[in-house]
């Protein structure tokens, strides 16, 4: 079987890891976080980053920066992540679900003025795919309305927008070091914070609440209890797998990046027949290669497309079932006009293999037999 998706190993990993451990500093915020954290500045241009151990770590700390309150809102799309409405949900958020633009499948800036209330706080764009959502529109719209702007970018490190690095737009960025990632730790990832009233309670907020940052730079002669916050710090074993993978970074980036264009060219003639929908990328956007989809005409020749696919030894997949229709987005959030788009595209998406050691005889069996399962027709019913 040809896996959807195989974690990613550089071969630096071992020697940090033994390094971490010879050192005896296993706790958080040791040399390896600190290394990690100031190549994430460096490729953030300035930006201030702080490790955390997860994704969702990164958007919980994001929503107690902004100090959401129980019925505050945040605007977001529906095709995503629990996380992304989950980290506000605990708070006592209630997320605002508009639909998705059918090009990018991301939040559609259009959709977004509907939906601001005297409630709303903030708006949460998620960069599907590593491809940016149009950040000149939302960032216009925040700006009109004193909204903050979190960017839920767990899949785009090394991607931008318009020349700028996507998490590094708007006031707060989140990344994630799954091992479902380009770049990994296992489970990971980071905040970053672009708006500079932030960086100080947030590092108070990532120590329990504690101003041990402080005390540990010297700056203070104890540290104490001093706000509300909790264990967000990864320990540094993750952080010394992570720097390797950091420091290879666009070498990943590239490899998949190569990979998509592949796909993306091989699948063409079909797009043209009206067969499939390719990925769009904006003009002023830089994707970097995270995965690659297609849009099949319905759920029928979506299941049938993922099971052909199956019968020949290569794993597809389909991606989120939206959260407007879960049983918790029903109970704690709401939905502002139509999800036509959001409900089209989740019936429709298969997603193909795509990892960065993907052998280039396995992409050419990937695309052959996806063609012949496509062009003959074997995604019709039974």
């Amino acid at each position: 079987m040809i896996p959807f998706n195989r974690p990613c190993l550089v071969g630096d990993e071992e020697r940090y890891l033994k390094q971490a451990l010879a050192s005896t500093i296993l706790h958080g915020n040791g040399p390896f976080t600190q290394d990690c954290e100031s190549w994430l500045k460096n490729q953030m241009r300035g930006s201030h980053a702080l490790l955390v151990h997860s994704g969702t770590a990164a958007l919980e700390l994001a929503a107690l920066l902004i100090d959401v309150q129980p019925g505050d809102e945040i605007i977001m799309p529906s095709y995503t992540f629990v996380s992304t409405a989950n980290a506000f949900v605990l708070r006592g958020g209630v997320p605002v679900f508009v639909d998705i633009d059918p090009h990018t499948l991301n939040l559609d800036p259009n959709r977004i003025e509907a939906a601001i209330t005297s409630r709303t706080k903030a708006i949460v764009p998620v960069h599907y795919a590593g491809v940016a959502c149009d950040m000149a529109a939302i960032m216009t719209i925040a700006q009109t309305h004193q909204l903050y702007v979190i960017e839920d970018a767990a899949q785009a490190l090394m991607a931008s927008y318009q020349d700028k690095p996507l998490g590094g737009i708007g006031h707060l960025g989140c990344f994630s070091f799954h091992d479902t990632k380009n770049i990994i730790s296992g489970e990971g990832g980071a905040l970053i914070i672009n708006d500079p009233q932030f960086i100080e309670r947030a590092e108070i907020l990532r120590e329990k609440g504690t101003n041990r940052s402080k005390f540990f730079r010297g700056e203070v002669d104890k540290y104490s209890w001093i706000d509300k916050g909790s264990s967000y710090l990864p320990n540094e074993l993750t952080a010394a797998f992570l720097y390797a993978q950091l420091q290879k970074a666009a070498w990943i980036t590239s490899k998949r990046q190569a990979i998509w264009d592949h796909y993306h060219a091989m699948f063409e003639s079909l797009e043209l027949l009206g067969s499939v929908k390719r990925p769009t990328i904006p003009d002023d956007c830089q994707m970097n290669g995270h995965l690659y989809y297609l849009l099949l005409d319905d759920n029928r020749a979506q299941r049938n497309f993922i099971q052909a696919m199956a019968e020949h030894k290569i794993q597809c997949t389909f991606h989120y079932v939206p959260l407007h229709d879960s049983l918790m987005g029903q109970q704690y959030c709401k939905t502002v006009g139509d999800m036509t788009n959001t409900e089209s595209c989740w019936k429709r998406i298969v997603r193909l293999p795509l990892y960065h050691d993907l052998s280039s005889e396995h992409v050419e069996t990937i695309i052959t037999t996806a063609l012949v399962v496509l062009s003959e027709d074997l995604v019709a019913p039974n």
